[in-house]
């Protein structure tokens, strides 16, 4: 593995891989440098057993929630606790009935996924979405990490990463009606 090799090999992956993620540009840049460094000082961790490609972007996420655990920290609990309460209320009602209950999408998701209007929506449904439940929700659903892994890097118990995923599935699914599947041409 040659590190003169990396930038050009799997800068572009590395980049694109943060921008998933809902990081914007200038972040996405710093992160895909700090990941080059951090793998330069530690190449002779790197055993081989993965593709340098999957061994930087293991780097790259690890980058992230640190930038997150970061952010996180900056925001106050009480300033989560109230943008979850208006989300729940805009929902729910004061005995925790849905004040409209969710319609059933007449679609098969793999299709819908497959067209780019629909991931430009969702996209931006995401983005909507508090730092802290869009990035539990990104870590469970899109890196596939167990609820344990997900608690470690947030630093959160279990019982509170299921409350914001559930939030964080509620909040996208009523972004995602208003936005594609409720609006007219949506729905295939």
């Amino acid at each position: 593995m040659n590190p003169e090799e990396w930038v050009d090999k799997y800068g572009d992956a590395l980049y694109r891989y943060a921008l998933s993620r809902r990081v914007d540009p200038m972040t996405a840049q710093d992160l895909v440098q700090e990941t080059f460094l951090a793998a330069l000082k530690n190449q002779d961790r790197f055993n081989g057993k993965s593709s340098p490609q999957t061994w930087l972007i293991g780097i790259l996420r690890n980058k992230m929630l640190d930038r997150i655990r970061k952010e996180s920290r900056l925001q106050s609990s009480a300033d989560m606790e109230q943008t979850l309460a208006v989300a729940e209320n805009e929902l729910f009602d004061a005995s925790g009935r849905w004040r409209t209950g969710p319609q059933a999408w007449e679609t098969d998701p793999h299709v819908v996924l497959e067209r780019k209007e629909f991931r430009d929506v969702l996209a931006r449904c995401l983005g909507h979405l508090p730092v802290s439940l869009r990035t539990a929700f990104m870590l469970r659903e899109m890196d596939g990490l167990d609820a344990e892994e997900i608690c470690k890097h947030l630093d959160i118990t279990a019982t509170n990463l299921w409350v914001m995923l559930h939030r964080a599935r509620l909040k996208l699914r009523s972004c995602l009606g208003m936005n594609w599947f409720e609006r007219k041409g949506g729905a295939l």
